[in-house]
């Protein structure tokens, strides 16, 4: 073990404590300043290349001014009767003189005429710097007439950019959650708080290399909250993983610098697998071909290298000078080796509960499934929808601009849809007979004559369907008005667009699954010298990413305790979520997974005793995971407290994974099924073990080690 490079790294930071805190504290400020000169601001990109709609926005935004940019519908009601037109005129004279607005629609009033709806096209799409998150002009335009008591609400691709702005007090309630969770598992303030203080300066640095990658790509505004939610999560798992075991060392007799280097060589290295599963899995996101993908993918994982160095340099430096403090009070009055016979006559928590599952193994499978698959099954019926201003909070005015044009107008006022069509490829009788045909569609309320733009290169027809955007019946409805379409014209508009988004989300789900899912059984065979193993592993994390899936299908789609999380009515799920939650949720169950299966494989090296493995590696783990866990659910369902229903859909998503996970798969199903496996749960073909390349988990060099011979007569099998 003294030997390693990570023994060496932990080694020289304890023993050099203030050298060790100085030198982070000045590659921070290096950093900090590399993102004040260099860095970018966030950027959001929507475009989606290769799509049907996104071709018919691309030709509207060339031949039409104020088409296929950014919208905004300003809607504007009156409780005591009709509005008058000046009303109205003196709203488009504010409008007009907003920056990069190109057309402000006539006023379109509701059958009694106390509603009207204004709608403004600009010359820029909804991600320009210059409107992204900024709704600020149209406040200040439809203020005077709110002065005169009318009520102004607002929905359309801008002002959903800024209605629901992150209110960034999630990272303060997760860190002082997982702080308290920590004292109380840990007894000692000072254990408690290292953590903490290593995942805030990860943290710090994590944000500054964002900010560094925002002037290289276009990083989401929304990729930070995300990079910050995994980062916190992880940041201060490893760090605890590293703090325990040096507190177990510590106990052991050793003193604080060869406890420090012994946990960064042991829990350090299970972490910088950990991190590297989690690395996998994100680089499964830009596979998803949208660019916010990508930059979430990248973010975050800057993120987690950022919370892994911080917990390789500053934990043993921090442990160093805490000394025998981090020892909670109690126990640093017993003997520095504790007396076996203790140990075998009160066997922890753990141990005992690892022993009742391993006597009976098939009944604690049988039960954990049964529950697992319970929660899963109503993932079959998710329905997916990329975003919904009926689905925020009832407090936006997004919702309430929604809300009102659903009931003046009818739910398919809140759906933007048009057919495109070049006239150099689309003749005008045979638009004319789609027109006709489209009318006849089921769902489809009106079809606006056709129009042509300026320069007489594109016809054009405004088409009104009966249902909301969100509305299951909207795919069908869109479905139908494509094939009534000649080659050459194009369904289009903001519902459109969002359907195919949808679409291809659908499908390249299964391609981040497979990417992910492949890449982490390879990672693991090499890690663990096994095939048995990485697939138990995979299957069990798809288990749990089901879970979440059937949980917030059943919370937010069918409405089961939704209230308690400020929605009001049932919503489809975002499309956005899936895939997020997969690549996020398989790279952190995956932490789990090496934290355990780490400290197995560790007791099986040094014993060759298969079942006292399992029930060794529980039991010097299940604390820490279950703290792990508890502080991560900690953390995510804080961003469950957010306005943003995204949000609120990722974090409870990922809290109830994580806690599943922590529970019915690393307590019950793992234990068990690796006491019925045996041995064969390390059975690894000869031939795999002569090309894998050997990366061995550390072994504690104060064991004898007695496996290996038993390992290589699996090999042999």
């Amino acid at each position: 073990m003294n030997t390693t490079l990570l023994y060496r790294l932990g080694r020289a930071c304890a023993a050099h404590p203030v050298r060790a805190l100085v030198g982070f504290v000045m590659a921070l400020a290096v950093l900090l300043g590399a993102s004040s000169a260099l860095g970018g601001q966030t950027q959001e990109d929507w475009d989606v290349a290769g799509t049907e709609s996104h071709r018919g926005i691309e030709l509207l935004r060339e031949h039409v001014p104020g088409a296929g940019n950014a919208f905004a519908n300003v809607v504007v009601h009156s409780e005591n009767g009709a509005l008058s037109a000046a009303t109205t005129t003196e709203l488009r004279e504010r409008l007009e003189r907003m920056p990069h607005v190109a057309t402000v629609a006539q006023p379109r009033f509701s059958a009694d005429r106390d509603t009207a709806i204004v709608s403004v096209g600009y010359d820029v799409p909804e991600t320009d710097p210059d409107l992204m998150g900024d709704a600020s002009a149209l406040t200040d335009a439809v203020d005077p007439i709110r002065a005169d008591g009318l009520q102004v609400e607002m929905n359309g691709s801008l002002p959903e950019t800024a209605a629901a702005p992150i209110k960034g007090h999630a990272e303060i309630i997760g860190i002082t959650l997982a702080l308290l969770i920590m004292v109380f598992a840990f007894g000692s303030v000072v254990a408690a708080g290292l953590p903490i203080l290593s995942a805030i300066a990860g943290l710090i640095a994590g944000s500054a290399g964002v900010l560094v990658l925002a002037a290289a790509i276009d990083v989401s505004p929304s990729a930070p909250m995300v990079a910050s939610m995994v980062g916190l999560g992880v940041g201060i798992d490893y760090a605890l993983l590293v703090v325990s075991r040096h507190v177990e060392f510590l106990r052991r007799g050793h003193d604080p610098v060869d406890a420090a280097a012994r946990s960064v060589a042991t829990a350090g290295r299970s972490a910088v697998f950990a991190a590297t599963t989690v690395l996998v899995s994100l680089m499964g996101l830009p596979l998803a071909g949208l660019p916010t993908y990508s930059s979430f993918g990248f973010a975050t994982a800057i993120a987690v290298v950022a919370m892994l160095v911080a917990t390789l340099v500053l934990v043993p430096a921090l442990c160093r000078l805490a000394g025998r403090r981090i020892v909670p009070r109690t126990a640093r009055a017993l003997s520095a080796e504790p007396d076996a016979d203790t140990i075998t006559a009160r066997p922890p928590l753990t141990a005992r509960w690892a022993t009742r599952v391993g006597a009976r193994p098939v009944a604690a499978v049988l039960i954990a499934m049964t529950v697992m698959l319970a929660l899963a099954a109503p993932a079959i019926s998710m329905r997916t929808w990329p975003q919904d201003s009926g689905a925020q909070s009832a407090e936006l005015t997004t919702r309430k601009a929604h809300d009102l044009l659903a009931a003046e107008y009818g739910a398919g006022a809140n759906a933007d849809v048009m057919i495109v069509a070049p006239t150099d490829q689309v003749t005008t009788a045979q638009l004319t007979t789609a027109r006709s045909a489209t009318e006849r569609v089921d769902g489809v309320t009106t079809v606006a004559p056709i129009a042509q733009s300026p320069d007489g290169a594109l016809e054009i027809i405004g088409v009104t369907i009966a249902h909301d955007p969100a509305d299951a019946a909207t795919v069908d409805v869109l479905d139908a008005i494509r094939a009534q379409l000649p080659d050459g014209a194009i369904l289009t508009g903001y519902t459109a667009y969002l359907d195919d988004i949808s679409t291809l989300l659908q499908q390249r789900l299964w391609v981040v699954i497979g990417f992910v899912v492949t890449a982490s059984v390879v990672l693991l065979t090499v890690l663990f010298r096994s095939v048995v193993v990485p697939v138990k592993a995979a299957l069990m994390n798809l288990l749990s990413v089901a879970a979440a899936y059937g949980v917030i299908t059943m919370v937010f789609q069918w409405g089961w305790g939704l209230s308690l999380l400020g929605v009001d009515h049932p919503v489809a799920v975002s499309s956005w979520v899936p895939i997020l939650i997969f690549a996020v949720l398989f790279g952190l169950s995956m932490d789990y997974e090496v934290f355990l299966l780490s400290r197995i494989r560790e007791e099986w090296l040094a014993t060759g005793d298969a079942r006292a493995a399992v029930i060794g590696g529980l039991a010097k783990t299940g604390r820490v995971i279950t703290t792990a866990a508890a502080i991560m659910v900690a953390v995510f369902i804080s961003f469950a407290t957010e306005t943003d229903i995204v949000l609120k859909m990722l974090g409870l998503g990922m809290a109830v994974a994580v806690l599943l996970d922590a529970t019915l798969i690393r307590m019950v199903l793992v234990p068990a099924t690796m006491s019925l496996l045996g041995r064969f749960n390390w059975w690894l073909p000869a031939w795999l073990d002569r090309v894998l390349p050997r990366i061995d988990v550390e072994v504690d060099d104060d064991r004898p080690v007695t496996a290996p011979a038993t390992e290589r007569e699996l090999a042999r099998t």
